[in-house]
């Protein structure tokens, strides 16, 4: 009993299967994840350190090193990268991407623990955290009013929206940014300070001692346990005046006396805006394993639930919604598999013209989708644009199997055959070499399970989904197809009928078509030696095309939205910053393009430290908006430049950038230079920025020399300081006291605590004349003198950030492209600083950023592309026992490759991670073909054709499957390569790769590979 029997017999068990399959798929489409890219865990653990304001080079000593020397021994670590700034330091940590993330993460949490006694004790560990794509906020909301002052939005967000947020499934984290914060102050009035002889750090400690509450034990009594508590707690403001500072002259001076107490807000660095108003932002995080698209309709519900709570006058509006990039490109997918559907069918009825076979295969692609969706949910996969886009990309695929049994069917139904008969002998002759078909593509995606990094997180996902889809679609087609065929296809009366010795339809358009692939098949079988020149001129040709690609990491794709860097001269006042970036406010508004934007002044959505003076803009532009973004940028870019030429200013995208964060390669073009004299490695990143600002395309220009801004110092004289019996301590906390403020305690009220914070009038630190003349009165003598008179005034321009990579002290100097590709614009940099900057003895170099990134996954898919080539090799090897099929199928193959580089030529797309996809995919693709054109060759032999014959007979039999599975890959392919929707530009240069590919190869490896075959198989006969 031979299996097309079985599955004739069985065809009511097939069916259920299939529906049953298809139930199960619909339920995981509803339950699995949504996100941009596939969920992974980063190799990379940041730690970041604050101290205060210690100088950096303190900084460096004191901290960065020993963490630096303490994390240097983890397994698996590779590079450890530092940046210490003015009281300030973040290192991040490197792993090999074999090691588990959560265990390493775990080993430096147990370092650092170990470490934190040796640290300075100010020293404080702020954030230790892996990275993964759910670190970012998928939504953002800002708060603005009309009548409200800041503190009053940020309760709302802090009290009201955050809460009922944080407890929604699926949110990690909402994270409050601008506004001020409520506080107590405690105002301390100079001159009856002085007149009762008083300190201010009396004032401070008296406030902090006895507003507290303390525990001494428990008391048993009565048969009981009965807590003690001794209490000096203020529960509103007015009771701390009450507190007594001390008693002068047997009187007690309470804080009434020498102080008032009134509300306030806790001082501000930071300025965040929204549409060009003082705004607070709401920005939501989701958990790594949580749907985006469920979390932002959870927060969208949530909200307009809370905007009943919420004053009238209070607005909440979006600034960012990951949801609707997420939702864009899951409606293109869609759209896509719609048209590629649609396509498919259009190409089977245009060769088969016969409604019920062309439905037959059809089915196949809504059924392989599902079954493909199911795995997905197995293999615990979400829908991002990877996942989705091999779905896509996989449409004009999966129906090849369908296609080819279906047309094998109809054929022995046209010779007369009965319908059983047809179909036992349709899927008997075809079911070897159809497994051998689809098994080739299917192994060319097993090197891309190796690949590291970005590359290998990308595609993974896409590997397993198309194979998934493949080898589903090869199931189906030898058992739910004949299944449907049994039923649906029939042959007309009249129509055209195909004799007995395999000969193809020899009327109409498809006849001419074959009788013409037959006469240049024919001249090629008797030309060996000029088909053999031609494949050496394709050959060389895409030699010439590969030297003239250019070539990026990832292909650039339109998000409708960007993130705008800035950075205002070092020691620019928050008002001036804020002035500048008042004026960018106002271009943003005149751009007809954007729909919304929010500030960030003193703060970034990003990960690495940030200065007073640097911030960021995310800018949102309108749907369907008329000039592309990049358009939009480069008019923006002039503008600024041009109106405020002493704001340094970057433009990126919101996922380039996110995906440049996680990797720490944030910018395009980055030339690390080391060296351990700091001046000159200052020096010669200000001379390679300025010979790389010249070359076209390269723009947005850093040397990497980050300055904190201009640095007072009072420093102490020891011996004045004995004199007057203060300590530095002593005249520190005077200073803090005058300038910020004495955090000293805090008032518990309605379940939140509310800082009281002891502090001199603004009067005592409008100028540093007025800081110099700060009265401190001695805690031993009870002098009082001025600050000017223990201390004297240094005045530094600037202390620099120090950055450190691989434990050598580094700087990199960074640029963007804008209009010029990757791969060339390095190119012209090398040539340029070669010619122009001289290093220094001791001075080393190295290119990183994407462009190493880019290097480093080059590498591996080429790899991957010879893997895949061997591999398909052997799989034939396996299938044919011969060498002559697996060479002539696998010269088909490679020479297919000029048509991917042809295709990209032309489209004028680049040579990146995506479009090398493509070329590794067309290689399965490609060789599947071909095992269609040679596998009934020996067949024709045995029957006593010779090699010629047999070779033209199996050319016009399987001329028409190869043609119509290849029309329907390229049709199925057309959507992704028009790139229509949301996201589609990601997966765009795989299509255009694939498309041209098969293009190529239907007008050559039609001709090659037979030719070559021919060539192998009569030496081999002769050599036997």
């Amino acid at each position: 009993m031979n299996f097309a029997h079985v599955i004739s017999n069985q065809a009511r068990a097939v069916v259920v299967i299939v529906l049953l399959v298809c139930a199960a798929g619909l339920y995981a489409a509803y339950t699995l994840p949504t996100a941009i890219f596939p969920q992974t865990d980063f190799p990379r653990i940041v730690i970041i350190v604050n101290n205060g304001v210690l100088p950096a080079p303190q900084m460096l000593v004191s901290v960065t090193r020993p963490v630096e020397e303490a994390m240097n021994g983890i397994p698996g670590i590779t590079r450890i990268k530092s940046t210490t700034a003015r009281g300030a330091t973040e290192i991040n940590l490197f792993f090999d991407w074999s090691v588990d993330v959560l265990q390493s993460l775990q080993l430096v949490q147990a370092r650092l623990s170990q470490l934190s006694a040796t640290l300075p004790p100010t020293a404080a560990i702020r954030r230790v955290d892996r990275l993964t794509f759910a670190v970012f906020p998928v939504a953002g909301y800002s708060l603005t009013s009309e009548t409200r002052d800041a503190a009053s939005l940020n309760d709302i967000a802090t009290y009201t929206i955050s809460p009922r947020l944080a407890r929604l499934p699926g949110v990690a984290g909402v994270a409050v940014a601008g506004g001020k914060r409520r506080e107590y102050h405690v105002t301390i009035d100079p001159e009856r300070l002085a007149a009762r002889g008083l300190s201010v750090q009396q004032v401070s400690d008296a406030v902090r001692n006895s507003n507290v509450v303390a525990s001494p034990g428990l008391v048993e009594e009565n048969h009981q346990l009965q807590l003690t508590l001794v209490s000096g707690q203020a529960t509103s403001p007015e009771q701390l005046n009450s507190i007594v500072v001390a008693n002068v002259n047997n009187s007690p001076v309470a804080v009434s006396d020498i102080a008032t107490v009134g509300a306030g807000t806790e001082p501000q660095y930071t300025i965040v805006t929204a549409d060009g108003r003082d705004a607070v932002l709401v920005n939501v995080t989701r958990q790594p394993d949580a749907n985006t698209v469920t979390v932002d309709d959870e927060v969208k519900a949530e909200l307009a639930a809370t905007a009943k709570l919420l004053p009238k006058d209070v607005k909440v509006a979006p600034f960012y919604d990951q949801s609707l990039l997420v939702r864009e490109a899951m409606k293109s997918v869609r759209d896509a598999i719609i048209i590629g559907l649609l396509l498919s069918i259009g190409i089977l009825y245009l060769f088969l013209r016969n409604w019920g076979t062309t439905i037959v295969a059809a089915v196949v692609i809504p059924v392989t989708v599902l079954a493909t969706f199911l795995a997905m949910r197995f293999a615990g996969l979400s829908f991002d644009l990877m996942t989705l886009g091999g779905v896509a990309a996989g449409i004009g695929l999966v129906i090849d199997d369908a296609i080819v049994v279906v047309e094998n069917i109809y054929t022995h139904l046209a010779r007369g055959q009965t319908r059983n008969e047809a179909i036992e002998a349709a899927i008997s002759e075809i079911t070897i070499p159809i497994i051998g078909s689809t098994i080739t593509p299917v192994v060319v995606f097993l090197p891309l399970t190796f690949l590291t990094g970005v590359t290998g997180v990308f595609f993974r996902s896409l590997a397993l989904t198309m194979a998934v889809a493949l080898l589903t679609s090869l199931v189906l087609a030898l058992t739910f197809t004949p299944v449907l065929a049994k039923r649906f296809v029939k042959v007309k009366e009249g129509a055209n009928r195909i004799d007995e010795d395999q000969e193809e339809v020899t009327e109409g358009f498809l006849g001419w078509l074959i009788r013409r692939y037959e006469r240049v098949l024919d001249f090629a079988l008797g030309n060996r030696s000029l088909v053999l020149l031609l494949a050496c001129l394709v050959l060389l040709g895409s030699f010439f095309l590969y030297r003239h690609l250019g070539t990026e990491f990832l292909p650039a794709f339109d998000e409708g939205a960007f993130v705008l860097d800035y950075t205002a001269p070092p020691g620019t006042s928050l008002a001036e910053t804020d002035r500048i970036l008042r004026h960018v406010e106002g271009l943003l508004r005149e751009t007809p393009e954007v729909e919304s934007y929010s500030r960030r002044t003193g703060l970034q959505l990003g990960l690495s430290i940030t200065e007073p003076n640097t911030g960021d803009f995310l800018v949102k532009l309108k749907p369907g908006h008329a000039r592309p973004t990049e358009a939009v940028i480069d008019d923006l870019r002039g503008s600024i430049e041009s109106s405020e030429p002493a704001l340094q200013i970057e433009f990126v995208g919101i996922l380039t950038d996110l995906i440049g964060d996680l990797t720490s390669s944030p910018a395009p073009i980055e030339i690390r230079i080391f060296s351990e004299d700091t001046v000159a490695l200052h020096k010669t990143a200000t001379r390679i920025e300025d010979a790389i600002k010249k070359i076209p395309g390269v723009v947005d220009t850093f040397n990497g020399v980050v300055v904190s801004g201009p640095t007072i110092t009072f420093n102490v004289d020891p011996e004045r300081a004995a004199r007057f019996g203060v300590t530095a301590t002593d005249v520190a906390n005077t200073v803090t006291t005058a300038m910020t403020g004495d955090a000293a305690s805090s008032i518990l009220q309605q379940g939140r605590l509310v800082t009281v914070r002891v502090l001199l009038p603004e009067s005592s630190r409008q100028s540093l004349d007025t800081l110099r003349a700060l009265l401190i009165r001695s805690p031993q003598t009870n002098a009082q003198f001025r600050l000017d008179q223990v201390a004297d005034v240094a005045y530094e321009q600037g202390q620099t950030e120090i950055e450190r990579d691989g434990l050598r002290q580094s700087v990199s100097v960074t640029a963007r492209l804008s209009g010029s590709d990757l791969g060339s614009a390095i190119s012209e940099i090398k040539a340029r600083l070669a010619s122009e900057v001289k290093l220094p003895p001791g001075m080393t170099i190295e290119y990183g950023g994407l462009f190493q990134e880019q290097q480093a996954s080059f590498r591996e898919l080429a790899l991957a592309l010879l893997s895949a080539i061997a591999l398909v090799f052997v799989v034939l090897l396996i299938e044919f026992r011969s060498f002559a099929h697996p060479v002539a199928i696998v010269a088909g193959a490679v020479l297919a490759l000029g048509g991917v580089l042809s295709a990209l030529f032309i489209t004028r797309t680049t040579l990146n991670i995506v479009s090398l996809m493509g070329m590794i995919m067309t290689v399965g693709i490609v060789a599947k073909n071909g095992i269609l054109m040679l596998d009934v060759v020996e067949e024709h032999l045995a029957a006593g054709d010779n090699l010629r014959e047999a070779l033209l007979r199996s050319g016009r039999r399987r001329f028409r499957p190869v043609l119509m599975t290849s029309l329907a890959a390229i049709l199925g392919m057309l959507p992704l390569a028009l790139a229509f929707g949301a996201g589609a530009e990601l997966l765009q240069p795989l299509a255009i790769a694939v498309i041209g590919g098969l293009t190529v190869a239907l007008l050559l490896s039609l001709i090659i590979t037979p030719t070559v075959y021919a060539m192998l198989a009569r030496e081999s006969q002769s050599s036997d």
